[in-house]
């Protein structure tokens, strides 16, 4: 063995081990998202943690010189115990060469740095920034990265290395691994599949729909409008003229007290009643929520796209999108899902069709209608009678309440898919 010999294996030696630190960068570095990042950064101040903070920011300005030089480290050190082994061994000598860089290379250069990385990560990331943002930040080695990206960009156009951190549904499975692992308590998690359900909800979807509405005519006295409030609880109501599609204000019982007792009984409601706030029924609950928050008022009226009224929604409407059902102490209300003893399950025909599928676990379809009575009156193409049944996706929907043509109760069971099989030969 020459000196020039010794050289060439010490060569291969750095080579490989530095072709094990990329391995180990590029790894550590794509397993760290840009929320942990943020949090080890506010956690440790320090180089390293900034470091690896910018670089998470921008991964196209790491990976590609990474990537870059792990090759060029795999080629050189292959290309240099090739020739060597020729020289000392001949052509068996070259073959039996190449068996043991690559068993050396996958085991030393590849499997372990990367299993490592996979393993302890955020440490890897870590101890790896620094190095890698100097080098990426080196220009000849930035230079000609950004070259040869830029060729093969020429040769196969594509878009360039922008990707979503987390998605919603990452961030939803995220919310359910910490309440397995009991990082996170059930109701947090639930709050968390509010908040992001939150955003993608429209005021159809909450609103107290037309039928529901508690309403008083414009020219009815004060003291008849008192007893409905008092009949009805509500604490506001809207106010109309010609029509319920006509809502010209809205009404508040404080008023309504304040005037009776100014001896004013027999004045027609509107005379009292404040101005009213109209909103689409195709907007947004993240957007209204703000928004009523900013006009300080409670409730607005809900019209669709021919100027109809259908609907009103309070900000209690919206506040129950986040935190569940409020019920006073001294509300008596059915309750929205009842599990009978047999597994099947009644709801209110107002329950979300994502609620129920979210309930059982089931895939009932979604479409222009919102809640469980309107699929059931797509899949039927008619108003039903009471115990008029219909299958939908092997679940069967049965209306056990319908009062004229609207739909009160539904009764939802799963099919036993062997005993409808048997059921249609019959």
């Amino acid at each position: 063995m020459t000196g020039s010999d010794w050289l060439l294996i010490f060569a291969v030696v750095i080579l490989v081990a530095t072709a094990a630190f990329f391995a180990m960068a590029e790894t550590a570095l794509t397993r760290v998202n840009r929320v942990k990042a943020l949090t080890m950064a506010e956690e440790n101040d320090n180089a390293r943690s900034r470091a690896l903070l910018r670089l998470v920011d921008h991964p196209e300005r790491f990976l590609n010189p990474v990537l870059f030089l792990l090759l060029v480290c795999h080629l050189v050190a292959g290309s240099l115990i090739g020739a060597f082994a020729e020289r000392r061994f001949g052509p068996w000598g070259f073959a039996a060469a190449i068996f043991i860089e690559v068993v050396v290379i996958f085991v030393f250069a590849e499997a372990a740095p990367k299993t490592f990385a996979v393993q302890h990560a955020e440490r890897a990331a870590l101890s790896v920034a620094r190095p890698v943002a100097a080098v990426a930040a080196f220009p000849p080695v930035a230079l000609l990265a950004r070259g040869l990206i830029g060729l093969s960009n020429v040769l196969l156009p594509g878009k360039g290395l922008r990707t979503p951190y987390v998605s919603e549904e990452e961030l939803l499975a995220l919310a359910d691994v910490a309440v397995d692992e009991e990082v996170i308590e059930r109701e947090e998690r639930a709050l968390i599949h509010s908040i992001i359900e939150f955003g993608d909800t429209v005021v159809r979807e909450v609103m107290v729909p037309r039928p529901d509405m508690v309403a008083v005519e414009g020219r009815a006295p004060l003291s008849d409008v008192i007893e409905v409030a008092i009949a009805s609880g509500y604490s506001r109501m809207p106010v109309y003229e010609q029509g319920i599609d006509d809502v010209v204000g809205v009404v508040f019982i404080k008023d309504l007290l304040r005037a009776e007792r100014e001896g004013r009984a027999s004045v027609a409601v509107r005379e009292v009643a404040r101005d009213c706030h109209f909103v689409p029924e195709t907007k947004r609950v993240a957007e209204l929520l703000p928004e009523m928050q900013r006009g300080k008022f409670h409730l607005a009226i809900v019209v669709d796209e021919y100027g109809g009224t259908a609907g009103l929604v309070t900000l209690e409407d919206l506040i129950e999108e986040l935190v569940g059902e409020i019920v006073d102490e001294y509300d008596v209300e059915e309750a929205p899902v009842e599990t009978l003893p047999n597994g099947d399950v009644r709801v209110t025909a107002r329950l979300p069709v994502d609620e129920l599928n979210d309930l059982l676990h089931a895939d009932l379809p979604e479409g222009d209608w919102d809640s469980v009575g309107g699929l059931l009156l797509h899949a039927l193409g008619h108003v039903p009678t009471e115990g008029e049944t219909v299958d939908v996706d092997g679940h069967r929907l049965t209306a056990e309440r319908v009062q004229g043509r609207r739909i009160g109760r539904v009764r939802v069971s799963k099919i036993d898919a062997t005993a409808d099989a048997a059921e249609s030969h019959e």
